[in-house]
């Protein structure tokens, strides 16, 4: 097995400078030209860092926890790959998170925190989360993001949710729709709030009439999307379109307008926020906007290595790329 004095003496520099270079000491004072001639000379002896000794000295894992409420959510999978990639290009790899007791108070999280297994946590919070009992549950034990939903003493990331559904709204106006539902998240979600004020933006914008009984707060699962165009279907005049704040409850848009008789988009177009594999293989195809939740894990794991740094809490948006329409059949003029 190769020892740090096997490096040093390839690469023509001290012991201690391979050490320093090789744990990644940002104060070591070397060249990048002679830290690339260590890093080249740990390959060709095949060193490899004792990475437990190593995190006992630094007092890191080089391990980020990304928690999110289900893995199996195909939302997920674009955030997931954007973190993965993120902490790679950083050195770390990462920890994915499911379990219900690994959300914030449970005892698997409180181990994860407590016992320094990870150097820091990217966390997406249920629906519904009471933001302060959340920052109390964290307390200061270790770095935190949030991903969509900000919380006292913890750095957030979130998207531009209310462009995204102020999109969908507008794509529903342009074929001539006048009476549009909104199938939104939890009243307390504020993703939902901010997807709810960019539907209601479009319309006033378009100088059309804000019917609160028009806007519906189920959440975005797919049975919360199959009540809530039960709801708006049941109104004396129903609409001619709905945006779904989420994919997954507009799947559950398009199987209730099935339930009622309703051909999509004959007689209902339906558009999402959010887009996901699986939209294009509903029937017909969902039109969504996609959102960019890949540039949402790397700049989540971005702000998570700037706090354990030593860096400032702060709050960031991803605004590049920006949410765009992915048109597929969902979607039509209405009829007459």
């Amino acid at each position: 097995m190769a020892k740090l004095s096997d490096v040093a003496a390839r690469a023509g520099v001290s012991v201690s400078a391979v050490s320093r270079v090789l744990s990644g000491d940002p104060s070591a004072r070397l060249s990048e030209a002679t830290r690339e001639r260590v890093r080249k000379a740990a390959g060709e002896v095949g060193y490899h860092p004792n990475f437990a000794g190593r995190a006992l000295k630094l007092a890191r894992t080089d391990v980020l926890a990304l928690i999110v409420p289900d893995v199996t959510n195909s939302l997920f999978a674009e955030l997931t790959r954007g973190v993965e990639d993120e902490a790679v290009a950083r050195g770390c790899v990462m920890l994915l998170a499911r379990s219900e007791d690994m959300q914030p108070g449970g005892s698997l999280f409180d181990r994860l925190l407590g016992e320094g297994r990870v150097d820091g946590i990217v966390l997406q919070p249920r629906d519904g989360t009471d933001p302060d009992e959340l920052a109390q549950s964290v307390g200061e034990r270790a770095p935190l993001v949030t991903i969509h939903q900000p919380i006292p003493g913890a750095s957030s990331v979130v998207v531009p949710d209310a462009l995204a559904a102020r999109r969908a709204t507008e794509h529903l106006i342009a074929l001539g729709h006048r009476r549009i539902g909104f199938a939104g998240g939890l009243a307390g979600s504020p993703t939902a709030r901010r997807r709810a004020a960019g539907h209601l933006d479009a319309l006033e914008e378009a100088g059309l009439e804000q019917d609160p009984h028009l806007v519906t707060w189920r959440g975005y699962r797919e049975q919360d999307g199959r009540a809530s165009t039960a709801e708006l279907l049941a109104l004396p005049e129903r609409p001619t379109a709905i945006v779904a704040a989420n994919v997954n409850a507009a799947v559950g848009v398009l199987a209730q307008a099935r339930a009622q008789g309703l051909a999509v988009p004959e007689d209902l177009s339906v558009v999402a926020v959010h887009d996901a594999w699986t939209a294009g293989h509903t029937w017909p195809p969902l039109t969504c906007v996609r959102m960019p939740l890949y540039e949402l894990g790397r700049t989540a794991v971005a702000a998570l290595a700037h706090v354990i740094d030593g860096g400032a809490i702060e709050h960031r948006s991803v605004e590049d790329p920006e949410p765009v329409l992915i048109r597929r059949e969902s979607t039509a003029e209405p009829r007459g």
